[in-house]
């Protein structure tokens, strides 16, 4: 039996397929690539392009592959973004979500991992690690698109033979181990990736938001997971799902913050040169520490940690933004000798 990852050419999704193809699964495939890659899906995945809502597609995925689960991160996940077109929001992160889990349910498939946030929490009055009790009280459309979302996967599960698992993300940063697939989306807002970019001279500043909250150097702290750690828990809440076990909400960090010139300072450390930094006033609505409780996770789903150091996560950065550089300058080489050829 096969996996469907949905948003499988993204950031996540990539990485999400490798982990899976690492553990002997039957791996496939659907993107429309508006903001993924094709060549970051494995060859050994079996790819299908279109989009999370048609029918049709779907229909085709269902027919020619034996679907046993969907793991679902088709979305769209940039904040201002969200603010500036709150409809077209609510339409790719909930309506089309809508849709795959009808037509997963009307196929028979039982198993859901969901990529949620932890944007569903809003802002924190206190900088304790927040747990999945936590109040829900998201204060943009991403946020409240993904807690829409959670409650028609709770809904589904008491109507249907159905169960699912969503998992609450906090920062996710970092790449592939083993250098197969990274974050490769221009224009990101990651800080991580900001910083990375900076360091290599593909951006000309990072911009600090604030420094004057009540954190050990002024800036914001924030829990930094590895994206490989990530896509570890949603292999481990498949495994929970066939078993048998209840559908599960859950936290997804390392319960440890850095602030915003800790990331800074560990990217100066690891490349060896400075890059310009701006400091800039706080935006509305930011927390001063925001850090995650994966008691849960770590309890339920027995997931383990392999990579949960901010040197470990910022280094894999590093080497990823350097793979893409050099990709780059061969892919531009490529072009001018084509161009130089064909002027013969």
């Amino acid at each position: 039996m096969a996996i469907l990852v949905t948003g499988g050419a993204g950031y996540i999704g990539s990485h999400m397929v490798w982990t899976l193809l690492d553990a002997g699964e039957d791996v496939v495939v659907l993107d429309n690539l508006s903001t993924g890659f094709r060549w970051t899906v494995s060859q050994r995945a079996r790819f299908y392009l279109g989009d999370v809502a048609d029918a049709q597609v779907l229909k085709t995925i269902f027919i020619e592959n034996d679907i046993e689960a969907i793991i679902h991160f088709a979305g769209s996940a940039i904040v201002p973004a969200s603010v500036a077109d709150p409809l077209a929001y609510y339409d790719n992160n909930s309506g089309k979500t809508r849709a795959l889990l009808s037509a997963a349910i009307t196929a028979g498939i039982r198993h859901f991992v969901f990529s949620s946030t932890a944007a569903v929490y809003g802002p924190q009055k206190t900088s304790e690690p927040v747990k999945e009790t936590a109040p829900l009280n998201p204060e943009n459309p991403y946020g409240q698109s993904k807690l829409m979302t959670e409650f028609m996967l709770r809904d589904a599960a008491a109507a249907y033979d159905f169960d699912y698992v969503a998992l609450r993300y906090f920062n996710v940063a970092g790449a592939d181990p083993l250098g197969r697939t990274g974050q490769s989306t221009s224009g990101a807002t990651h800080l991580i990736k900001v910083a990375c970019e900076a360091a290599l001279g593909k951006r000309g500043s990072v911009q600090v938001y604030g420094i004057d909250y009540a954190t050990h150097d002024g800036t914001g702290v924030r829990d930094y997971i590895h994206v490989s750690d990530l896509t570890a828990v949603h292999l481990e809440a498949l495994q929970h799902l066939r078993r048998g076990n209840r559908s599960l909400v859950a936290n997804c960090g390392y319960g440890t913050g850095y602030s915003v010139l800790d990331v800074l300072n560990m990217v100066t450390r690891l490349h060896g040169h400075s890059f310009k930094v701006d400091m800039a006033p706080r935006r509305p609505g930011d927390a001063a520490s925001v850090v995650a409780d994966s008691a849960l996770a770590q309890r339920v789903l027995d997931w383990k940690p392999k990579h949960d150091s901010l040197e470990t996560v910022v280094q894999s950065a590093l080497d990823w933004e350097l793979f893409l550089m050099n990709r780059n300058v061969d892919d531009l080489q490529t072009i001018q000798k084509a161009l130089a050829a064909a002027s013969f």
